[in-house]
């Protein structure tokens, strides 16, 4: 689970995203209308029909397991003055997962963003158009490939891990012919058989190899920004490889020689020179100019 904050006009805005979903707390957003009354400012939206109609929609459309008979009778019963409904009570008659309640110091009443960005519309459409301003803002920082904190952090790991490679290679990797004796394929989960490929150790020999290290390390924890980079590759291509239901054997010999060509190929860049800052927060790739 990741999680992270913004501020709309002075208002705090956790959000944690899980499973790529992107969650809102509703119960920040709610103080931005009263800060006392949270709690009573969301029941107050739930009562409301509309609400009632678009959370079920949503359900419908990514929920499989969403109850939608309980969710008819509750929308009859919605509107009326008599009508109450709690976040738990939605959740536990209709099987929701749009909509949670957390406990802990950053509990609170979470949404999917989708729902969250209604609710906000309830609040505020002035504080919605800056939520979402804010919200994508935050996005594109995340996924940009060259932000600050992927670029300057993982460059300076990637030129301290040169210092060190004679290093690693001699004294921390267990010298193991993988490629000759096949025999532990048969029984390597898929994160040691992408390990095999790309480091040419399984996580149980590195450990055995690195006991002082492996108390609070793991394998991947020494690894340099461009190997990094090939494992994100070297996961995708696996997954869509067992969905072709190719064997373990013949995967294996893929994502060996994917992660020799493609590592030769990010080493041979330097990253440092092509970097362009844009603003404090994200760094781009700089563009050759036209001649």
């Amino acid at each position: 689970m990741k999680k992270n904050k913004i501020n709309i006009q002075g208002t705090e805005i956790m959000l944690f995203t899980e499973n790529e979903n992107d969650f809102i707390s509703i119960t920040d957003i709610a103080k931005y209308k009263n800060k006392e009354t949270t709690g009573l400012v969301i029941s107050h939206w739930l009562r409301a029909r509309y609400t009632i109609e678009f959370m079920g929609f949503w359900e419908q459309m990514h929920n499989p397991d969403f109850n939608v008979t309980e969710f008819g009778n509750i929308k009859n019963q919605s509107g009326s003055n008599s009508f109450v409904l709690t976040v738990k009570q939605w959740v536990e008659k209709t099987n929701a997962i749009g909509i949670i309640s957390k406990a802990g110091r950053y509990g609170g009443t979470y949404a999917h963003k989708d729902i969250a960005f209604e609710f906000a519309s309830w609040i505020s459409a002035e504080f919605k158009l800056y939520l979402i301003k804010e919200f994508q803002r935050l996005k594109e920082i995340e996924t940009n490939q060259y932000n600050l904190e992927w670029n300057v952090k993982r460059i300076l790991s990637k030129t301290n891990y040169h210092i060190q490679t004679d290093a690693v290679k001699n004294f921390i990797l267990p010298e193991k012919n993988y490629e000759k004796d096949k025999e532990w394929i048969v029984y390597a989960e898929e994160a040691d058989l992408l390990n095999v490929a790309l480091f040419n150790c399984t996580a149980k020999d590195w450990r055995e190899a690195n006991l002082e290290l492996s108390n609070n390390m793991n394998i991947r924890d020494i690894a340099s920004i461009n190997e990094l980079a090939v494992l994100s590759n070297l996961e995708s291509l696996n997954a869509e490889m067992i969905k072709s239901k190719i064997i373990k054997e013949k995967r294996f010999e893929k994502l060996n020689e994917i992660a020799n060509y493609q590592l030769n190929v990010l080493n041979e860049k330097d990253f440092m020179k092509s970097l362009k800052k844009l603003d404090d927060k994200v760094y781009t790739e700089k563009q050759k100019k036209l001649k």
